[in-house]
Formats: structure tokens, C-alpha cells, sequence
């Protein structure tokens, strides 16, 4: 019984340290999806996607001004 239970466990801890450590584990898909994020973000700023005026509660254009 102990020797069912050693294997079964040993099993179990292969599979999950595979998953977490393997080649499509979170640290290589968060490594990949970080400079897609970035880019997404810099467009947003960029554009103005969904900036609210707190005054108004409405989302306006954006106003682009002249560089100084």
C-alpha cells in the first residue's frame, strides 16, 4: 500500500511541476504577453480609448495640443 501511494504521489508531483515549470509554463507565457500588453496600452494612451471627463461623467475627444 505504501509503495502504491509513493508511486501515485511522485506521479502526481511530475505532472505538476511539468505544468508549472514546463516550456509553456506561466513565467514563459507572462514573459511573451508582456510586450503584447505594453503595446496595447501605449495605443490606448495614445488615442485616448475610453478617457472620461469626472466632470462631465462622458467620454469627449481628445484634444491634442501643439508640442511646446
Amino acid at each position: 500500500m505504501t509503495t502504491e501511494l509513493i508511486l501515485l504521489l511522485s506521479l502526481y508531483a511530475t505532472i505538476i511541476l511539468t505544468s508549472l515549470l514546463g516550456e509553456n509554463g506561466p513565467v514563459r507565457i507572462f514573459s511573451t504577453a508582456g510586450p503584447v500588453l505594453a503595446s496595447r496600452v501605449e495605443r490606448n494612451i495614445a488615442t485616448g480609448y475610453q478617457f472620461v471627463d469626472k466632470t462631465k461623467g462622458d467620454t469627449p475627444l481628445p484634444t491634442w495640443l501643439k508640442p511646446e
